[in-house]
């Protein structure tokens, strides 16, 4: 029996890549929901009377559900059920919520908006309101789905490309970023009425999208329960695990006391609170700095990820044959620092279209930088039974800011009516991202992780 299944499903290049394609294609589609409102900020305000405020209250809902306790649950269920079928739940979570924010956007909640929505919290329109809602539920499955990729990439790509593969995932999902900035205002102007950009088409075009990667993510459960029949056939597995095995709450205080993962999880929170939050202000900052319009600023953003897209791969493929991981997280937390200093001081004093999309180039270097170093490293310190745990508390601690980050960015864009505060805080958020990492290349050269080792063996 053990010879009939020698050659096991990620043994094979088509079969490993192909569950490579099937998921970080649902995380295309999530990526492109995410952002997809993120150019219409102007035509949300003309159509629905969301200002400024009320944007950021909604780019934060997303995360609200996941800081307070629902990605915590969440890697558990991980870590419990397994990989199957915590993706499907994260997928329809997705689906459900993407139908909520579109329902709160639509013509007809306008028309029949529901009386009390509007009778609370006055200064938050009933369609944001519903909105934010769908988009709390749409997170929660979208976080989940991130952290359950990231699993099934390791578990897939153990012992052979894991750092390019989950390189490759976050350049397709990127793509995601690219294909909302670009397509969401031509579908905005594309189903204009009355010379009104539509903020209705471009959502539901992105919800269809989504139902796709919900299709796709069941062809891969199919990949993923013959794989674990062979691993059982040839004894790697038990169709029962063992107790010893089993993941159970206890496990989690191996994570809790590792410096190491604070140090990683800290990082990864600093990280992307200045750069999630920034894409979806972006946009404004753009129109206003350099006095375009909405459109224009949207088609120079969207440039954004592409080097990140085209980068992380070959980042990726380094590290799994020479490594450097936690030195490529100290340059791409400098280079972050310079983007934003330089969108605070020097885009404002010269506003040219050149120098804002070179500095965009080069800020995607630096979203290339440090994701494609930093989750292949949390396999290296912590064991595989908990990992599903361990990517969703580090998720659990980036939405504390992604949350935070958007009402903080709101604030005092609406209180200091500019984008210098804003941008000094994303850049001071890079200076302590680049110390952290610091500390996580001494610690790492001090108890030899293995950070800055080569992850092909």
């Amino acid at each position: 029996m053990v010879q009939q299944v020698q050659s096991l499903l990620r043994d094979k290049a088509w079969a490993r890549w192909t569950v490579l394609v099937l998921v970080a294609s649902m995380m295309f589609f999530a990526y492109m929901f995410v952002d997809m409102l993120s150019p219409l900020a102007s035509t949300l305000n003309q159509t629905l009377g969301w200002d400024q405020g009320v944007f950021g209250t909604y780019a934060a809902a997303e995360y609200i559900l996941c800081v307070f306790g629902f990605l915590i649950f969440a890697g558990i269920i991980l870590d419990k059920m397994g990989v199957r079928f915590t993706g499907l739940l994260s997928a329809s979570l997705m689906v459900l919520g993407a139908a909520i924010k579109y329902i709160g956007v639509s013509e007809w909640f306008d028309a029949n908006n529901v009386v009390w929505l509007n009778s609370w919290w006055t200064a938050m329109p009933g369609s944001a309101k519903m909105a934010a809602f769908g988009f709390m539920i749409f997170g929660c499955g979208c976080e989940m789905a991130g952290t359950t990729v990231s699993k099934i990439l390791a578990k897939w790509f153990k012992g052979k490309e894991m750092a390019l593969a989950m390189g490759l995932e976050m350049a397709i999902a990127r793509i995601g970023v690219f294909a909302a900035m670009g397509l969401s205002p031509l579908i905005s102007e594309h189903f204009a009425v009355n010379g009104v950009h539509s903020v209705v088409m471009p959502l539901l075009f992105a919800a269809a999208l989504l139902v796709i990667g919900w299709l796709n993510f069941f062809v891969f459960t199919i990949m993923d329960t013959k794989f674990d029949k062979q691993l059982v056939a040839i004894g790697e597995a038990t169709a029962e695990k063992d107790p010893e095995d089993e993941f159970h709450i206890s496990d989690l205080k191996q994570i809790f006391s590792s410096k190491m993962f604070w140090i990683i999880a800290l990082l990864c929170v600093l990280y992307y609170s200045a750069i999630f939050p920034f894409q979806r202000f972006a946009t404004n900052y753009l129109e206003e700095t350099l006095s375009i319009s909405n459109a224009d600023a949207a088609r120079l953003f969207k440039w954004f990820p592409i080097l990140a897209m085209v980068l992380t791969p070959f980042l990726g493929m380094f590290i799994d044959y020479k490594g450097k991981g936690a030195s490529m997280m100290l340059i791409g937390a400098i280079i972050m620092t310079i983007c934003h200093a330089v969108f605070a001081f020097v885009l404002p004093a010269y506003p040219s279209q050149t120098l804002a999309l070179c500095t965009i180039l080069v800020l995607g270097v630096s979203f290339s930088l440090v994701p494609a170093s930093m989750w292949p490293s949390v396999p290296k310190i912590i064991d595989e039974k908990v990992l599903g745990s361990a990517y969703c508390l580090i998720f659990w601690v980036q939405n504390i800011g992604l949350c935070l980050v958007p009402l903080l960015i709101g604030k005092l864009r609406v209180a200091t009516e500019g984008y210098l505060v804003p941008m000094i805080v994303f850049a001071s958020f890079g200076v302590l991202a680049f110390l952290l990492s610091l500390a996580l290349k001494v610690e790492d050269k001090r108890k030899n992780y293995g950070l800055e080792l080569p992850n092909k063996k």
